[in-house]
Protein backbone atom coordinates (compact mmCIF):
# COMPACT_ATOMS: atom_id res chain seq x y z
CA UNK A 1 0.00 0.00 0.00
CA UNK A 2 1.35 3.42 -0.92
CA UNK A 3 2.10 5.65 2.05
CA UNK A 4 -0.39 8.43 2.69
CA UNK A 5 1.53 11.69 2.91
CA UNK A 6 -1.14 14.33 3.41
CA UNK A 7 -1.86 15.49 6.95
CA UNK A 8 -5.17 14.64 8.60
CA UNK A 9 -6.86 17.07 10.99
CA UNK A 10 -9.43 15.02 12.91
CA UNK A 11 -11.70 17.12 15.14
CA UNK A 12 -13.92 15.83 17.94
CA UNK A 13 -16.74 18.25 17.11
CA UNK A 14 -17.97 21.62 18.39
CA UNK A 15 -14.67 23.29 17.56
CA UNK A 16 -14.30 27.01 18.23
CA UNK A 17 -15.43 28.94 15.16
CA UNK A 18 -15.88 32.46 16.53
CA UNK A 19 -12.88 33.16 18.76
CA UNK A 20 -9.29 32.35 17.91
CA UNK A 21 -10.51 29.22 16.12
CA UNK A 22 -7.14 27.62 16.70
CA UNK A 23 -7.96 24.25 15.17
CA UNK A 24 -9.55 25.64 12.02
CA UNK A 25 -6.71 28.15 11.74
CA UNK A 26 -4.35 25.19 11.59
CA UNK A 27 -6.37 23.77 8.68
CA UNK A 28 -5.94 27.07 6.84
CA UNK A 29 -2.23 27.13 7.64
CA UNK A 30 -1.64 23.58 6.36
CA UNK A 31 -3.68 24.39 3.25
CA UNK A 32 -1.27 27.19 2.38
CA UNK A 33 -3.00 30.19 3.94
CA UNK A 34 -4.20 32.73 1.42
CA UNK A 35 -2.45 30.85 -1.39
CA UNK A 36 -4.32 27.62 -0.72
CA UNK A 37 -7.68 26.31 -1.90
CA UNK A 38 -10.07 24.59 0.51
CA UNK A 39 -12.98 22.45 -0.64
CA UNK A 40 -15.81 22.01 1.86
CA UNK A 41 -17.79 18.76 1.64
CA UNK A 42 -21.06 19.13 3.63
CA UNK A 43 -22.46 15.72 2.62
CA UNK A 44 -22.84 14.54 6.23
CA UNK A 45 -25.20 17.38 7.16
CA UNK A 46 -28.95 17.40 6.56
CA UNK A 47 -28.68 21.20 6.31
CA UNK A 48 -25.77 20.98 3.90
CA UNK A 49 -26.19 24.47 2.41
CA UNK A 50 -26.17 26.04 5.88
CA UNK A 51 -23.11 24.03 6.93
CA UNK A 52 -21.32 25.04 3.74
CA UNK A 53 -22.00 28.75 4.27
CA UNK A 54 -20.89 28.61 7.89
CA UNK A 55 -17.51 27.06 7.13
CA UNK A 56 -16.98 29.23 4.07
CA UNK A 57 -17.42 32.27 6.32
CA UNK A 58 -15.11 30.89 9.03
CA UNK A 59 -12.28 29.87 6.71
CA UNK A 60 -12.51 33.16 4.82
CA UNK A 61 -12.31 35.09 8.09
CA UNK A 62 -9.23 33.06 9.01
CA UNK A 63 -7.44 34.12 5.86
CA UNK A 64 -8.31 31.54 3.22
CA UNK A 65 -9.11 33.34 -0.03
CA UNK A 66 -10.23 30.37 -2.13
CA UNK A 67 -12.95 28.42 -0.30
CA UNK A 68 -15.64 26.57 -2.21
CA UNK A 69 -18.18 23.85 -1.73
CA UNK A 70 -18.21 20.40 -3.30
CA UNK A 71 -21.85 19.36 -3.50
CA UNK A 72 -22.06 15.56 -3.32
CA UNK A 73 -25.46 14.21 -2.33
CA UNK A 74 -25.56 10.92 -4.23
CA UNK A 75 -23.30 8.37 -5.86
CA UNK A 76 -24.12 9.47 -9.38
CA UNK A 77 -22.79 12.93 -8.61
CA UNK A 78 -19.72 11.51 -6.86
CA UNK A 79 -18.93 9.43 -9.96
CA UNK A 80 -19.21 12.40 -12.32
CA UNK A 81 -16.15 13.88 -14.08
CA UNK A 82 -17.00 17.29 -12.64
CA UNK A 83 -16.81 16.00 -9.07
CA UNK A 84 -13.48 14.31 -9.70
CA UNK A 85 -11.95 17.35 -11.38
CA UNK A 86 -13.07 19.58 -8.48
CA UNK A 87 -10.20 18.08 -6.49
CA UNK A 88 -7.48 18.97 -8.97
CA UNK A 89 -6.37 22.35 -7.62
CA UNK A 90 -7.30 21.95 -3.96
CA UNK A 91 -4.75 21.98 -1.16
CA UNK A 92 -7.22 20.83 1.53
CA UNK A 93 -10.69 19.37 1.90
CA UNK A 94 -12.92 19.71 4.95
CA UNK A 95 -15.78 17.34 5.87
CA UNK A 96 -18.50 18.86 8.07
CA UNK A 97 -20.39 17.10 10.85
CA UNK A 98 -23.70 15.27 10.62
CA UNK A 99 -24.07 11.56 9.90
CA UNK A 100 -20.97 9.67 8.77
CA UNK A 101 -23.09 7.12 6.90
CA UNK A 102 -24.23 9.94 4.63
CA UNK A 103 -20.60 10.36 3.62
CA UNK A 104 -19.77 6.73 3.01
CA UNK A 105 -23.07 5.85 1.33
CA UNK A 106 -22.84 8.79 -1.08
CA UNK A 107 -19.08 8.86 -1.68
CA UNK A 108 -17.46 5.59 -0.59
CA UNK A 109 -16.03 3.60 -3.48
CA UNK A 110 -16.89 6.22 -6.11
CA UNK A 111 -14.56 7.87 -8.60
CA UNK A 112 -14.45 10.92 -6.32
CA UNK A 113 -13.38 8.76 -3.36
CA UNK A 114 -10.60 7.06 -5.33
CA UNK A 115 -9.32 10.40 -6.61
CA UNK A 116 -9.47 11.85 -3.10
CA UNK A 117 -7.33 9.00 -1.78
CA UNK A 118 -4.84 9.61 -4.60
CA UNK A 119 -4.67 13.33 -3.86
CA UNK A 120 -4.20 12.57 -0.17
CA UNK A 121 -1.27 10.30 -0.98
CA UNK A 122 0.15 13.18 -3.00
CA UNK A 123 -0.06 15.56 -0.02
CA UNK A 124 -3.63 16.90 0.09
CA UNK A 125 -4.70 17.89 3.61
CA UNK A 126 -7.91 16.15 4.71
CA UNK A 127 -9.79 17.58 7.69
CA UNK A 128 -13.12 16.73 9.27
CA UNK A 129 -15.20 17.36 12.37
CA UNK A 130 -17.62 15.06 14.25
CA UNK A 131 -19.02 12.75 11.52
CA UNK A 132 -16.19 14.04 9.35
CA UNK A 133 -13.82 12.66 12.00
CA UNK A 134 -15.36 9.20 12.36
CA UNK A 135 -15.23 8.49 8.63
CA UNK A 136 -11.44 9.00 8.44
CA UNK A 137 -10.54 5.40 9.27
CA UNK A 138 -10.93 2.13 7.40
CA UNK A 139 -13.35 0.80 10.02
CA UNK A 140 -15.60 3.49 11.47
CA UNK A 141 -18.02 3.74 14.36
CA UNK A 142 -21.50 4.63 13.19
CA UNK A 143 -23.47 4.32 16.42
CA UNK A 144 -24.02 2.44 19.66
CA UNK A 145 -25.16 2.70 23.25
CA UNK A 146 -22.61 5.20 24.48
CA UNK A 147 -23.33 5.00 28.22
CA UNK A 148 -23.80 1.25 28.47
CA UNK A 149 -21.21 -1.28 29.64
CA UNK A 150 -19.37 -2.77 26.62
CA UNK A 151 -21.28 -5.49 24.76
CA UNK A 152 -21.26 -6.57 21.12
CA UNK A 153 -24.18 -4.24 20.42
CA UNK A 154 -22.61 -1.34 22.33
CA UNK A 155 -21.03 -0.32 19.04
CA UNK A 156 -22.03 -0.51 15.38
CA UNK A 157 -19.21 -0.56 12.84
CA UNK A 158 -19.08 0.02 9.10
CA UNK A 159 -16.58 0.63 6.33
CA UNK A 160 -15.01 4.10 6.54
CA UNK A 161 -13.19 6.19 3.95
CA UNK A 162 -9.78 4.65 4.66
CA UNK A 163 -7.50 7.67 5.09
CA UNK A 164 -6.07 6.13 8.29
CA UNK A 165 -6.23 2.33 7.99
CA UNK A 166 -4.80 1.34 11.39
CA UNK A 167 -7.11 3.24 13.74
CA UNK A 168 -10.73 3.70 14.75
CA UNK A 169 -11.91 7.15 15.86
CA UNK A 170 -14.80 8.29 18.03
CA UNK A 171 -15.78 11.93 18.62
CA UNK A 172 -17.66 14.05 21.21
CA UNK A 173 -15.87 11.51 23.37
CA UNK A 174 -15.91 12.55 27.03
CA UNK A 175 -18.96 14.73 26.57
CA UNK A 176 -21.08 11.74 25.47
CA UNK A 177 -19.43 9.02 27.56
CA UNK A 178 -18.26 6.94 24.62
CA UNK A 179 -15.43 4.92 26.15
CA UNK A 180 -17.61 1.81 26.31
CA UNK A 181 -18.28 1.73 22.60
CA UNK A 182 -14.64 2.42 21.75
CA UNK A 183 -13.63 -0.50 23.99
CA UNK A 184 -16.20 -2.68 22.23
CA UNK A 185 -14.77 -1.68 18.86
CA UNK A 186 -11.27 -2.50 20.09
CA UNK A 187 -12.36 -5.90 21.43
CA UNK A 188 -13.46 -6.82 17.91
CA UNK A 189 -10.41 -5.21 16.24
CA UNK A 190 -7.51 -5.37 18.74
CA UNK A 191 -4.83 -4.53 16.16
CA UNK A 192 -6.19 -1.04 15.47
CA UNK A 193 -5.58 1.96 17.68
CA UNK A 194 -8.67 3.38 19.39
CA UNK A 195 -8.73 7.20 19.47
CA UNK A 196 -11.45 9.12 21.31
CA UNK A 197 -11.43 12.88 20.70
CA UNK A 198 -13.18 15.44 22.90
CA UNK A 199 -15.06 18.46 21.63
CA UNK A 200 -13.01 21.51 20.58
CA UNK A 201 -10.02 19.18 20.42
CA UNK A 202 -8.26 17.64 17.43
CA UNK A 203 -5.39 15.45 16.39
CA UNK A 204 -3.02 16.25 13.55
CA UNK A 205 -1.93 12.97 11.94
CA UNK A 206 1.52 12.93 10.33
CA UNK A 207 2.11 9.77 8.27
CA UNK A 208 5.75 10.62 7.63
CA UNK A 209 6.48 10.68 11.37
CA UNK A 210 3.96 7.88 12.10
CA UNK A 211 2.52 9.98 14.90
CA UNK A 212 -0.24 12.40 15.78
CA UNK A 213 -0.23 15.50 17.96
CA UNK A 214 -3.06 16.87 20.11
CA UNK A 215 -4.34 20.41 19.85
CA UNK A 216 -7.31 22.03 21.55
CA UNK A 217 -9.16 22.64 24.77
CA UNK A 218 -9.63 19.15 26.17
CA UNK A 219 -8.15 15.68 25.74
CA UNK A 220 -7.71 12.71 23.45
CA UNK A 221 -8.02 9.20 24.85
CA UNK A 222 -5.87 6.55 23.20
CA UNK A 223 -6.78 2.88 23.68
CA UNK A 224 -4.03 0.46 22.65
CA UNK A 225 -5.23 -3.12 22.27
CA UNK A 226 -1.99 -4.59 20.98
CA UNK A 227 -1.37 -6.34 24.33
CA UNK A 228 -4.92 -7.56 24.91
CA UNK A 229 -4.61 -10.84 26.79
CA UNK A 230 -8.25 -11.88 26.96
CA UNK A 231 -11.51 -11.07 25.21
CA UNK A 232 -14.73 -13.01 24.77
CA UNK A 233 -15.82 -11.04 21.70
CA UNK A 234 -15.90 -14.07 19.41
CA UNK A 235 -18.26 -16.12 21.59
CA UNK A 236 -20.36 -13.53 23.41
CA UNK A 237 -23.97 -12.88 22.40
CA UNK A 238 -25.57 -9.46 21.81
CA UNK A 239 -26.28 -7.88 25.18
CA UNK A 240 -23.78 -10.06 27.03
CA UNK A 241 -20.98 -8.17 28.79
CA UNK A 242 -17.66 -8.13 26.96
CA UNK A 243 -14.40 -9.12 28.60
CA UNK A 244 -11.43 -7.01 27.50
CA UNK A 245 -8.19 -7.42 29.47
CA UNK A 246 -4.81 -5.82 28.84
CA UNK A 247 -5.89 -2.60 27.11
CA UNK A 248 -3.45 0.25 27.61
CA UNK A 249 -4.98 3.69 28.10
CA UNK A 250 -3.43 7.14 27.61
CA UNK A 251 -5.15 10.48 28.17
CA UNK A 252 -3.37 13.20 26.21
CA UNK A 253 -4.03 16.97 26.30
CA UNK A 254 -2.78 19.74 24.06
CA UNK A 255 0.99 19.62 23.67
CA UNK A 256 1.39 15.85 23.43
CA UNK A 257 2.10 13.58 20.52
CA UNK A 258 1.64 9.84 20.14
CA UNK A 259 3.96 7.55 18.15
CA UNK A 260 1.74 4.74 16.87
CA UNK A 261 4.66 2.51 15.86
CA UNK A 262 6.32 2.57 19.28
CA UNK A 263 2.88 3.03 20.90
CA UNK A 264 4.38 5.73 23.10
CA UNK A 265 3.19 9.24 24.07
CA UNK A 266 5.60 12.14 24.27
CA UNK A 267 5.23 15.55 25.89
CA UNK A 268 6.10 18.43 23.57
CA UNK A 269 5.44 21.41 25.82
CA UNK A 270 6.49 22.63 29.24
CA UNK A 271 5.17 20.30 32.00
CA UNK A 272 3.15 23.19 33.44
CA UNK A 273 1.22 23.47 30.18
CA UNK A 274 0.20 19.84 29.78
CA UNK A 275 0.08 16.52 31.59
CA UNK A 276 -0.25 12.94 30.42
CA UNK A 277 -1.69 10.07 32.38
CA UNK A 278 -1.28 6.44 31.34
CA UNK A 279 -2.73 3.37 33.08
CA UNK A 280 -3.31 -0.24 32.15
CA UNK A 281 -6.81 -1.73 32.27
CA UNK A 282 -6.95 -5.39 33.19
Amino acid sequence: MAEHRGRLIIIGGREDQRGGARILSRVVELAGGGRGAIGIIPTASEADAQALRRYQDVFTRLGAENVRGIDLTDRRGADSPGAVSALDDLTAVFFTGGDQLRITSAIGGTAFHHRLLERHRDGLVVAGTSAGASMMTETMIVGGDAEEAPTLNTVHLAQGMGFWPDAVVDQHFSQRGRIGRLLAALAQNPEVLGVGIDENTAIEVDFHEKSFSVVGERTVMVLDGREITETNASESRPGEALAVAGVRLHVLPDGYRFDWVARRPERLKDPAAAGERGVRLS
